[in-house]
C-alpha cells in the first residue's frame, strides 16, 4: 500500500545547489498534482515558456527576477506567485535560488472554463 502522505521537515535539505546550472527534484507526482523543488545557480535562467496547468511558485532561498507575461517582478525568500495556465514565464536568478513549483492538473472541462 502506498503512503498516504509525504513528510519533509526541511525543503532546503532536499536539493543541492548546483555549482552551475539548474537541478530539479520531483517531490510528488500523481494524476492531479506535480510538486518539484528547483535549485538554480546564480545567473542560470529558466527561459520563457508556458505550461497547460495552473501553477504556484514559492521561493525558499535567494533572489531573482521572474517574468510573468509582460511583467517582471523581483522575488526573494518568502515570495509567492500563482500563475494561470499558459502564462509565459521565466526565472532569472541574481543569486543561488531554491524554488518550490506546484502544478495542478485540470480535467479537460476545467481547462476550457
Amino acid at each position: 500500500m502506498a503512503a498516504k502522505y509525504t513528510y519533509l521537515p526541511d525543503l532546503l535539505t532536499e536539493v543541492e545547489l548546483p555549482k552551475s546550472g539548474i537541478l530539479s527534484r520531483v517531490l510528488h507526482k500523481d494524476d492531479r498534482l506535480n510538486v518539484t523543488l528547483f535549485a538554480f545557480s546564480a545567473g542560470h535562467e529558466l527561459s520563457t515558456h508556458s505550461a497547460p496547468t495552473p501553477a504556484v511558485m514559492y521561493f525558499l532561498q535567494g533572489e531573482a527576477d521572474v517574468q510573468l507575461g509582460d511583467d517582471t517582478v523581483p522575488v526573494h525568500a518568502g515570495s509567492f506567485i500563482h500563475m494561470t495556465p499558459m502564462l509565459p514565464h521565466a526565472v532569472s536568478p541574481k543569486t543561488d535560488v531554491v524554488m518550490l513549483l506546484v502544478q495542478v492538473k485540470l480535467e479537460a472541462r476545467e481547462a476550457r472554463a
